[in-house]
């Protein structure tokens, strides 16, 4: 099902109640120059993120095209189910502690990303988390530096932490 264009999604999720968003750019355009994610929210679902925790279910915000034989978990993370089989995220509590987590995006980048990809746009905050994505790239360094290109099983920790924020580490 292609995910219709709105005006304003509502937001009524177990992760977030009574919050709604303007989308304000066609989904997957408009995005910022400086933020190019060689991935989107519904190829990094299915290749497998975040142990199947991030959402316990579909989320109803999102087009169900996005979670498509994609695995969830309602009872913790499988890092088996991610990419690259490890785990590389830290417990939401850590990025709350960090000052990661902005109100509006309860559940941290991830959330931000799919509804930045959906077209909502809060310049602050996306200025913020594209930041925060650009400073990844020294992770891509550090990978190229250890690995030898197309070893896809030297560090897959932090390749499976890079996935997470949209870089497509299998190429490299």
């Amino acid at each position: 099902m292609q995910h219709q264009y709105r005006t304003v999604v509502a937001v009524n999720e177990t992760y977030q109640e009574g919050y709604s968003y303007s989308l304000t750019a066609p989904e997957g355009k408009g995005f910022d120059p400086a933020f190019r994610p060689q991935l989107t929210p519904k190829e990094l679902l299915a290749l497998g993120i975040f142990g199947g925790d991030y959402f316990h279910e579909a989320p109803r915000e999102f087009p169900e095209d996005w979670f498509t034989n994609v695995k969830l978990s309602t009872d913790g993370a499988h890092p088996e189910w991610n990419y690259f089989g490890v785990n590389a995220s830290q417990p939401l509590a850590v990025w709350q502690r960090k000052g990661w987590i902005y109100f509006e995006d309860p559940k941290g980048w991830f959330l931000w990303y799919c509804r930045y990809f959906l077209g909502r746009r809060i310049p602050d905050e996306d200025n913020r988390q594209i930041r925060r994505w650009l400073a990844m790239r020294r992770h891509i360094t550090q990978l190229q530096k250890a690995c030898t290109r197309g070893e896809i099983t030297c560090q897959p920790r932090r390749r499976q932490a890079l996935l997470h924020w949209a870089y497509d580490t299998r190429k490299l």
